[in-house]
């Protein structure tokens, strides 16, 4: 490797655009031009990004059905020197995406790990709201069945501003579960297709929103959910209850 070619870990994760091709970082196009094995969540989508960066490395599959049974294999290869590059379908690896159990094995091997800084959709999403951003609680996507009441209760407490991930098939009923469990007036911002042609932010009441989309509000692409915590007022008093 030449002086001018960027060192690698034995694992790096490279978070991958959102939507907006042009948030790739010029770093992230040369580590993945470096290793010697991507491992991709949907090696289809992986090689149309590829493609657009002439990244020519070979691919392998990478995804929440198989990952279980490859971990072993790929800490193997990596302990005999290949350096390998984890890319998602979007956003960075590990975030409500494939990714923690290779980490966690890789430090436990003992194999160096590194994360590059780039796209996730909380981020912007939760900056965007208008909600406070300095402290708050990112939930990822909620339990579909099991579990789901008793997690929307207890983050109907949370007085840090609430983050969440939702499908368009589940938008509408996971702001009903919200008005249910949080009431109609907790303040809330639905961000959708961040970076896209057609990004959308509506904030207001969960009342008003939910109104929104029940009336033909578009509903298509991934959603951020930012809602606001319980107010710490309103906390004392549900206690004293």
């Amino acid at each position: 490797m030449s002086k001018h070619e960027p060192t690698v870990a034995h694992l790096t994760l490279v978070p991958t655009p959102i939507g907006n091709l042009q948030d790739m970082t010029f770093r992230a196009v040369d580590v993945l031009r470096s290793v010697d094995t991507i491992l991709a969540e949907d090696t289809r989508n992986a090689q149309k990004l590829l493609r657009h960066f002439d990244i020519q490395r070979p691919l392998q599959s990478y995804h929440a059905h198989n990952e279980h049974t490859q971990v072993n294999k790929l800490i193997a290869r990596m302990q005999q020197g290949e350096r390998m590059a984890l890319i998602s379908d979007a956003g960075t690896p590990a975030i409500s995406d494939p990714g923690f159990l290779l980490v966690r094995a890789c430090v436990q091997a003992g194999l160096q790990v590194e994360c590059l800084p780039g796209p996730t959709a909380f981020v912007p999403a939760l900056v965007q709201s208008g909600l406070p951003c300095d402290r708050f609680v990112f939930e990822g996507f909620l339990p579909h069945k099991k579990g789901r009441q008793s997690r929307l209760q207890e983050l109907a407490g949370e007085t840090r501003t609430i983050v969440l991930y939702e499908s368009p098939h589940r938008l509408l009923k996971t702001l009903q579960q919200l008005k249910e469990h949080f009431g109609g007036e907790r303040p809330i911002a639905v961000v959708r297709e961040i970076s896209k042609l057609f990004a959308e932010t509506i904030r207001g009441t969960i009342d008003s929103v939910l109104a929104h989309y029940a009336k033909g509000g578009t509903i298509k692409g991934e959603f951020v959910l930012v809602i606001g915590g319980l107010e710490k007022e309103k906390n004392k008093q549900a206690a004293m209850l």
